[in-house]
């Protein structure tokens, strides 16, 4: 009995070390090229690390690509910071209400896209509606490679938005005075600050929450008011012909913007996917992250890590405790 009992012991402590470790919660965050979107993503990853005690990995991509991975479920990117609907709506509709293999927030913030210039260039010029870019007298202040067509940022690469833009300004009649340019951020950062610093006139896509309401002097023009009728938006996504078949003449509705992660995260790290259906913020919250980091240059993690030392009370409240 004696010999049958050590050997049973044996066995146990045998099968319990090599049991394998319990897998430590970890994310891999996807960050688009827009600053809101990459102070969110270092916002979660830093109350994964610091209130979870998880792993983080921040994985850079543009929408197609996040929602892609997210897809298939395999943990390359496991959440998408920054969903703006109905921009993304074509993602969302192929991957949370068809597929079900993506999970969208419940708790948004409110987005406002419009159109910007310079509060000084506006009132030197008498712009305050879209159709004012259309006055050859405005253009011809906006055109700085000397085509004869004024320049206006309508977003960056693979950005949603500036499809709608760019159907925008065909659809409002500004193509004969107006070339839509695609640039990364930076770059349209760069020309506000340029711009009014040589009192030249620029315009540029804008929206609500950013860094740019604390960054400069500027103000959204108006546009005729949302119409679902006159709004017929066809993505790439889902038609190689999207220009030819959009048809977009009226101010976008104001969005809801949430994050948006795998169901597999669920089964691979429960605690930080419980984290994230309880994820909240403003859009006040999120203009103040983009000035810190667009405006005084600061690093999102830091800038994350000091806003989740100094807000304990909210973040309690997103883990459940």
């Amino acid at each position: 009995m004696r010999t049958k009992l050590k050997s049973l012991g044996m066995a146990t402590a045998v099968g319990i070390f090599a049991m394998p470790a319990l897998a430590a919660e970890e994310v891999k965050i996807g960050v688009p090229s827009w600053t809101g979107a990459q102070a969110i993503a270092h916002l979660l990853g830093a109350v994964v690390e610091m209130r979870i005690g998880g792993k983080v990995e921040y994985v850079p991509g543009n929408n197609a690509t996040i929602f892609q991975a997210m897809d298939q479920g395999k943990g390359d990117i496991d959440v998408h910071p920054d969903v703006w609907l109905p921009n993304q709506e074509s993602f969302t509709k192929k991957y949370v209400d068809g597929a079900g293999t993506v999970t969208l927030s419940s708790n948004p913030y409110e987005g406002n896209q419009g159109f910007c210039v310079s509060q000084d260039f506006g009132n030197k010029m008498n712009i305050t509606d879209i159709a004012d870019l259309g006055r050859p007298d405005v253009a011809a202040l906006m055109d700085s490679d000397g085509n004869g067509k004024g320049e206006m940022w309508i977003g960056a690469p693979g950005w949603a938005s500036a499809n709608v833009n760019e159907v925008k300004i065909r659809d409002y009649g500004l193509l004969d005075f107006i070339d839509p340019i695609r640039a990364e951020e930076s770059v349209k950062t760069a020309r506000i600050k340029d711009s009014i610093a040589k009192g030249e006139g620029y315009a540029f896509y804008c929206y609500k929450p950013h860094a740019v309401w604390y960054m400069f002097d500027v103000k959204m023009l108006t546009e005729p008011t949302f119409d679902p009728a006159k709004y017929v938006m066809v993505q790439p996504s889902d038609d190689p012909d999207w220009y030819n078949k959009s048809s977009v003449a009226t101010k976008d509705a104001l969005k809801n913007v949430q994050i948006a992660w795998s169901n597999s995260l669920e089964g691979r790290s429960p605690a930080i996917a419980e984290f994230f259906a309880n994820f909240a913020l403003t859009a006040d919250d999120v203009s103040g992250f983009a000035y810190e980091i667009s405006g005084k240059g600061r690093d999102p993690a830091e800038v994350a890590r000091e806003w989740v030392e100094a807000n304990p009370d909210r973040v309690d409240a997103w883990l459940g405790l």
